[in-house]
């Protein structure tokens, strides 16, 4: 006797790999989206591209063009930086030496800027030590990698202490940089809030001669935590 069942027609339609009808209606979506728009795949294939674009954009990374010299000689006038914006996501906060874009509307003035980050939360920043040095928590800071050639640290002296969720930044072209210490009669006394800070610029991809990956100078490395701070 033969015992291998045998599908009857329900059977057969609801095999896999046997679209049924509510299968067939979504890959059809597709064709029917094409047919509709101007140009047909090529428009949609566009369409979704920029969507994509946008999405990277807004939550990912987004180019800025740098429109000052106040950061040279790292980053000059007409360079483009990639702007990582997850860098301070998900608990991550700005590092000492981290270069930030952030939207000093209330601060600064109207627009974005591209600075260094010199002091964070707690930070006792002081300039300048006997030998024309900045001090982060008593520690002096050797900026002679990053800053414009012939410039001295600062000819503005400060002495200060960063408020928590708080930023004091400076543009490594010293004389040629409205920064913190432009601010410090200001309200805020010239401290960035975190909150501002759209993200730290990681690369410079235009011109492409100028490609460069911006990383954290070790100078900051050996700055200890200020005082009372935990970890």
């Amino acid at each position: 006797m033969d015992t291998e069942a045998k599908p009857t027609e329900r059977d057969r339609s609801s095999q896999p790999g046997t679209p049924g009808p509510e299968g067939r209606s979504r890959f059809a979506l597709v064709p029917r989206l094409a047919e509709w728009l101007p140009g047909g795949r090529i428009t949609l294939g566009l369409f979704v591209c920029l969507a994509f674009l946008l999405i990277l954009n807004h939550v990912v990374v987004q180019p800025f063009q740098i429109p000052s010299g106040s950061m040279e000689q790292g980053l000059r006038i007409g360079d483009r930086v990639l702007v990582n914006k997850l860098a301070y996501r998900f608990g991550a906060q700005p590092h000492r030496g981290d270069v930030v874009v952030f939207d000093g509307t209330e601060y600064f003035g109207h627009g974005d800027y591209v600075k260094r980050v010199v002091g964070v939360g707690g930070d006792h920043v002081v300039c300048c030590d006997k030998q024309g040095r900045v001090e982060v928590n008593g520690r002096a800071v050797d900026e002679t990698a990053f800053l414009y050639p012939g410039d001295s640290p600062s000819d503005v002296s400060f002495d200060v202490v960063v408020p928590e969720g708080r930023l004091f930044v400076l543009g490594d072209h010293r004389s040629d940089s409205s920064d913190s210490r432009d601010h410090l009669g200001s309200p805020g006394g010239g401290m960035i809030p975190v909150g501002s800070v759209i993200g730290r610029a990681d690369w410079i991809i235009w011109p492409r001669d100028h490609w460069t990956h911006l990383t954290r100078p070790g100078a900051y490395a050996r700055v200890p935590a200020p005082e009372g701070a935990h970890g």
